[in-house]
């Protein structure tokens, strides 16, 4: 019995060792991919939104596309949709926000659209430090278009991403159609 335990342990050992970040490694590498994803384009779409002029909030390029305005609202719901399952931490919003056609939100002042949209943003950020690589499987329960269905936490952090993404990328399209350019696309500084 003695043997048998002394081979689990010398097999078990190289692979808890293997499981251990090497010394000055981040703890949790692929939340902090995320985050790092995450918190640039907020910093993007934020960026965005402040340059665009309130008159240009009712532009859409076709009939059929949504407006800047309709953009920044339907930002502001998906942040929370995707934020509220990164852990325990929950925002309630309030009845104004919720019970308000998003139609309607997205005529509302730019001033109030875009404060909406980077509390959104400060909420994100607050949730994801709630998150760890260990806890990205969990299942979470999500209700979108009245139905519920469990998935694991990363997905949740993984659509978040590319809505993020999604979104600057329609909202740099209608910024080059208004002669603007999108935040990424200005000259950045060079190191002397």
């Amino acid at each position: 019995m003695k043997i048998l335990q002394g081979a689990i342990l010398a097999l078990a050992l190289p692979v808890s060792l293997v499981a251990q970040p090497p010394a000055g490694a981040q703890a949790n590498p692929i939340t902090a991919a995320f985050r790092a994803r995450i918190t640039a384009q907020h910093r993007n779409l934020a960026q965005a939104f402040d340059s665009i002029p309130e008159a240009k909030f009712s532009f859409k390029p076709t009939p059929a596309q949504q407006t800047i305005g309709f953009i920044a609202q339907h930002l502001a719901n998906d942040n929370y949709l995707f934020c509220n399952q990164f852990g325990p931490m929950k925002q309630a919003r309030s009845a104004k926000d919720s019970s308000t056609a998003d139609s309607i939100k997205a005529t509302w002042p730019k001033d109030s659209l875009v404060a909406k949209l980077k509390e959104s943003f400060a909420y994100c950020v607050k949730t994801l430090d709630q998150v760890e690589d260990s806890k990205l499987a969990d299942q979470v329960t999500l209700t979108f278009g009245g139905q519920t269905r469990n998935v694991a936490r990363a997905n949740m952090l993984l659509g978040h991403a590319l809505d993020l993404t999604d979104h600057y990328s329609q909202l740099a399209n209608y910024m080059r159609l208004n002669n603007m350019l999108p935040p990424t696309a200005l000259p950045r500084p060079r190191p002397d």
